[in-house]
């Protein structure tokens, strides 16, 4: 026996059909969905208006940003890595870079002022 008996024949293409009807009606008209819309709160109100294109705010927001962006990336960044580069790697100046201070003693002098340590007062009595 070869192809498909008449009740195979009639149920396949019923389904064919049924397949092709369902297909056709997930396609929306242009008047769906039908759903009314809903009147935006506060939030949304301000959101909208904020967000239209050419609003002053809008602008504002972006030339902010813009010389915010160029201010941190062209100004501040560079200015930082250069002071760093500068403080630590080409002064000369002796203990510009201190890793561990020098103990300091009475009658010692200090090397960037000059300047004598003067002898610690005499305290008679008890702690």
């Amino acid at each position: 026996m070869s192809g498909y008996t008449s009740d195979e024949k009639l149920r396949y293409d019923q389904l064919v059909k049924l397949r092709r009807q369902w297909l056709k009606d997930q396609e929306l008209s242009p008047r769906e969905p039908v759903i009314q819309a809903k009147a935006p709160g506060p939030i949304a109100k301000f959101w909208a208006g904020f967000l239209e294109p050419k609003s002053l705010w809008r602008i504002y927001t972006y030339k902010a940003y813009r010389g915010g962006v160029f201010t941190l990336t062209r100004l501040l960044i560079p200015a930082w890595i250069v002071h760093y580069y500068v403080k630590y790697h080409v002064t000369q100046k002796p203990y510009g870079i201190v890793e561990l201070k020098p103990k300091l003693f009475p009658g010692d002098t200090i090397m960037e002022t000059g300047e004598v340590v003067p002898p610690l007062p005499e305290i008679h009595g008890h702690h």
